[in-house]
């Protein structure tokens, strides 16, 4: 929700240092998430899908500074409580077990080498064809964290109970697996 955000920001040239611009954006956003039958989830802003437009560089470099915005972060949180307040959904996100559904059943705080994750994010960007320089992704993977992890609004930080999967050395079936064997095991009386 926060890449589509950013997507819509930098396309209409909002300055993303206007905090009350870009809170008033939020506001009047509508984000939906729609889950295909290949279990994918499509991204809708404004009713056009841009699942494909919001995972490249540029908005990985804008994401993290327009997600600290207090406004933004308000009206995010706000529709992923409306979300999910039926249950039954599985999110994910850098505060989903800390602030968005902080009494959530079962909370698994993935984790990864910085190493691989840099080799991951480059070869996925190197996947579809961007540009994609393994430095920079380095750089722009720390930049990220350090803001995440030092707002001062929802930091970026494992949530009370979570589990931790440190899935560097698995790949995506295997880390699904242990994410299966977790929630059997929390969901099981």
């Amino acid at each position: 929700m926060y890449r589509a955000l950013t997507w819509k920001a930098l396309r209409n040239k909002v300055n993303i240092k206007d905090k009350k611009g870009l809170g008033q954006l939020a506001k009047e956003t509508k984000i939906t998430l729609k889950s295909q039958s290949n279990l994918e989830t499509k991204i809708y802003l404004d009713g056009k899908e841009v699942t494909s437009f919001i995972r490249s560089p540029l908005i990985d470099k804008n994401v993290s500074p327009i997600s600290v915005v207090k406004g933004i972060r308000e009206a995010m949180v706000a529709e992923q409580k409306r979300m999910g307040k039926n249950g039954g959904i599985v999110a994910e996100g850098r505060d989903i077990g800390t602030v968005v559904f902080p009494k959530a059943e079962v909370k698994i705080f993935l984790t990864t080498s910085f190493k691989e994750r840099v080799k991951r994010r480059w070869k996925e960007e190197t996947n579809k064809g961007l540009s994609s320089d393994r430095k920079r992704v380095a750089i722009d993977l720390l930049t990220r964290d350090s803001i995440d992890s030092q707002r001062k609004i929802a930091p970026l930080k494992k949530a009370r109970g979570a589990v931790v999967i440190d899935n560097t050395c698995l790949n995506i079936p295997q880390t699904v697996d242990r994410i299966l064997e977790v929630v059997k095991t929390k969901l099981t009386p």
